[in-house]
């Protein structure tokens, strides 16, 4: 959620109406630092900062042993049914809801570790079980988690380890009086049995194991530009006052060329979307897996079992490196206030993470910049001199707002200060509630005494003058006055700066032989290099993400001296021109890219608008476009049908499929197939053949087969998928990659080599060039492809 919750929404909302028409006047025009001069005091404690607290207690976050009491037990009834997955996720939840350094932490940790050997993941298992050593664990329980160790160590071949963790467990039994106690037969049992095992394999030496070696990684051709960091060589930063700041060609690009690679500066995790993991009635804690509980909340890899914060519940983290670098550079300021930035939205949490990265030296040096040029700030010439810099010695790029000294282009808060926040074009009201919100988050920082942390830990002489303390709440320090203005600012520039990092999030069908992928949003974050880049209906690059880095590819040939291309949401080949530049105007400027101008022309439709559209129910002619209805284009058929009851066909159609989709998630696979065939039947009575949804539900009825090991049906099915997906999206689209990887499975599992072959070479082509030879689906596709070959001749040339 970018922005704040609905309710803090409408209570802003209020207090901008009650205010003074001169003062709401006032804030509409005035600048940042005049807006929170003026607004600072509007944040009354008895209206808004009481709805905010109430709002606040809402939002679990921070540690409650009642939450991990349920969480951990939950997690037991999982795991006694053997669903180690969810088992895992949920005594990680118990985890990050304990109180640090107790007895009860250590048990989530060795619960997991039980979950993660059954999962086979034993070095993630040893971790857990050290972090329950080192947390305290009941003595008495200590022989069960060792023996578990010398498990793992076993079956990573560390026999030796495996040995000495065994004597640890026997020299512990005997220190108990273990041995006489007729309850521990089991775990008696279970010592002998892995003492023979371990003998076993150090008397029999393992066969030299083949060198199956790693897939060789293509590596990738790579020169760096002098000017601007992370670009490659064959880009240069151009700028003129209609299209800004751009990145062009300075020559020939073929596809799959790597043009940018960016750290982010800031990125910031959206909770996302939940999956519950029981299927009970409502229980007094939520159950949901999301994002915060899949992914590092620093790095964003992807988590298994995860490191919690010592002070809440909410950050996670994949190792404790990660959650020690989040704390020294931000956490422990944000770490209080994650009810308040959870209920405030992922761009307020961007903007006070930016400035703590930042740190207040910088922040203070760029705000009091534009205080100099305040006059003329929206002016490019004006705006981009800094302190160091003259007008006699700016050439090149020196020229170019984010610029250093030097002329060079650098993912540094610079360049971040230097996006555009467009303050002028934003509403009143919402720069009402930007402003409310930041000075929300300040008054917190104040109030909880993080003031010294925010400014980095400056002197502490400086926080005990006289100035800076007795502060009514109305007031905040000048310090954190300019911490909120760049704040401000920066809340500003994510509406038509921030950019979503999303990963490909797998879905299983059925037994895990076929995995679906779809792109989900991840994070939020500010990429100043990747932000130079203009936006296109129809785009020439593609963007994919690794952790917090981006990297972007040409996805066809560019011509030196073309504009390179991004697009920002709305593509061609998904929305109509019309609702594309409704949805553009959030960014303030109108598209004229020539997608934009080609559907603008009176002769030319969108892609959209003939590839989703109806056909007559009497004759499967299409239907053209009236006011109110559509009518047959078949000049002797004459059929109209009104506009409304086609979309609630529309509708009813769709709710037919989500019954199918649920059919299958119940295990009921007939009935699924059965409904889905007749929704087919249905939809070519009004649809189009080339609608998207007649594709959609080609894809989903591959899903069932394959869920039934009837892979030739399902192969039939994809590739009618792929044919409609080809034309909505083109032959070399991201979208036709994604899907021949699904064939590629299918075929791979239904043994059909030469197809599979074939199917994984196209694949390859198509995805090496949007994501890159390094990515886990061409890594996925070569893995197959060696495995095929692998195969005995006469079964490739019967194939």
């Amino acid at each position: 959620m970018a922005l704040p919750v609905e309710e803090w929404r409408l209570c802003t909302a209020r207090c901008w109406a009650a205010l003074e028409p001169a003062l709401r006047e006032r804030l509409a025009v005035a600048s940042l630092q005049d807006t929170l001069r003026l607004g600072c005091g509007l944040l009354r404690p008895e209206v808004e900062a009481a709805v905010l607290r109430r709002l606040c207690r809402r939002v679990p976050a921070g540690k409650e042993p009642a939450a991990a009491r349920f969480y951990r037990e939950e997690g037991n009834r999982r795991f006694g049914r053997r669903q180690y997955g969810a088992a895992v996720r949920l005594y990680s939840q118990a985890a990050s809801h304990e109180v640090p350094d107790g007895p009860d932490v250590s048990i989530c940790f060795a619960n997991r570790s039980a979950a993660l050997f059954h999962l086979g993941h034993f070095e993630d298992c040893l971790e857990d079980i050290a972090r329950a050593e080192s947390h305290d664990y009941p003595d008495r329980l200590l022989p069960k988690i060792l023996l578990r160790k010398a498990e793992c160590l076993l079956c990573l071949g560390r026999l030796q380890d495996a040995a000495n963790a065994l004597s640890a467990v026997e020299n512990k039994i005997a220190m108990d009086g273990i041995m006489t106690n007729p309850a521990h037969e089991t775990l008696l049992k279970k010592l002998s049995q892995l003492k023979i095992k371990i003998h076993e394999k150090k008397s029999c030496p393992q066969a030299a194991q083949e060198a199956c070696g790693d897939i060789q990684r293509k590596s990738e051709f790579w020169e760096e530009n002098d000017s601007i960091s992370g670009a490659s060589s064959s880009l240069s930063l151009n700028f003129d006052m209609e299209r800004g700041r751009h990145l062009v060609a300075s020559q020939d690009i073929q596809p799959g060329q790597n043009l940018l690679k960016e750290e982010a500066f800031v990125s910031v995790l959206c909770p996302g979307e939940g999956l519950f993991l029981q299927d009970s009635s409502e229980t007094p804690w939520d159950t949901r897996v999301t994002n915060a509980d899949l992914y590092c909340h620093r790095c964003l890899r992807q988590l298994l079992a995860s490191v919690p914060c010592r002070g809440c519940s909410y950050a996670k983290y994949c190792s404790q490196n990660c959650a020690d670098v989040a704390w020294e550079r931000y956490h422990r300021t944000e770490c209080s206030l994650g009810a308040l930035l959870l209920t405030l939205g992922v761009f307020c949490h961007v903007a006070l993470r930016t400035v703590l990265l930042a740190g207040f030296a910088e922040v203070s040096r760029l705000v009091e910049w534009s205080h100099g040029g305040d006059k003329n700030f929206h002016n490019y010439e004006a705006g981009c001199k800094l302190p160091s810099e003259t007008p006699d010695t700016r050439t090149g790029t020196r020229g170019i707002p984010g610029c250093n000294a030097r002329g060079q282009y650098q993912s540094s808060y610079q360049a971040v200060f230097n996006l555009l926040p467009h303050a002028e074009k934003h509403s009143p009201e919402h720069k009402f509630l930007c402003m409310l919100s930041v000075v929300a988050v300040c008054k917190q920082l104040q109030e909880a005494g993080l003031e010294a942390a925010v400014l980095n830990q400056e002197s502490s002489e400086k926080q005990s003058k006289p100035e800076t303390c007795e502060k009514t709440w109305d007031e905040l320090s000048p310090e954190l006055k300019i911490m909120a203005e760049a704040m401000l600012r920066h809340v500003l520039q994510l509406q038509c700066n921030a950019q979503a990092i999303t990963v490909m999030q797998e879905s299983v069908s059925g037994d895990g032989a076929v995995v679906n992928k779809k792109p989900v949003r991840l994070a939020t974050a500010f990429f100043p290099v990747l932000s130079l880049l203009n936006h296109s209906c129809c785009p020439n690059i593609s963007v994919s993400f690794s952790g917090t880095a981006a990297t972007v590819r040409a996805s066809q040939p560019i011509l030196s001296g073309q504009e390179i291309f991004h697009c920002y949401g709305p593509h061609r080949c998904r929305m109509r021109v019309a609702e594309r530049q409704k949805l553009l105007s959030q960014y303030f400027f109108e598209c004229h890219c020539q997608a934009c101008l080609d559907e603008l022309e009176s002769d030319v439709k969108s892609v959209v608008s003939v590839r989703n559209s109806f056909c007559c129910p009497s004759c499967r002619a299409s239907m053209q476009v009236g006011e109110d209805m559509l009518y047959c284009s078949n000049e002797a058929c004459a059929v109209s049908v009104s506009r409304e009851s086609l979309s609630h066909r529309l509708q009813d159609l769709k709710q037919q499929i989500k019954k199918a989709l649920e059919l299958l998630k119940d295990r009921k696979a007939d009935q699924a197939i059965k409904l889905l065939l007749k929704c087919q039947m249905d939809a070519g009575n009004f649809l189009s053949p080339e609608h998207l949804l007649m594709g959609e539900m080609e894809d989903h009825l591959a899903q069932v087969y394959a869920t039934l090991g009837k892979w030739q049906e399902a192969a039939r099915h994809l590739e009618r998928s792929i044919e409609i997906v080809e034309v909505h999206h083109g032959p070399s689209s991201v979208e036709i990659g994604h899907e021949l990887f699904k064939l590629a499975q299918i075929l791979f599992n239904g043994f059909a080599v030469s197809e599979a072959l074939s199917t994984i070479q196209r694949a390859e082509e198509i995805l090496s060039v949007h994501c890159g030879p390094q990515s886990t689906q061409i890594q996925e596709l070569q893995e197959m492809k060696t495995c095929l070959l692998e195969l005995p001749r006469s079964v490739l040339q019967r194939t």
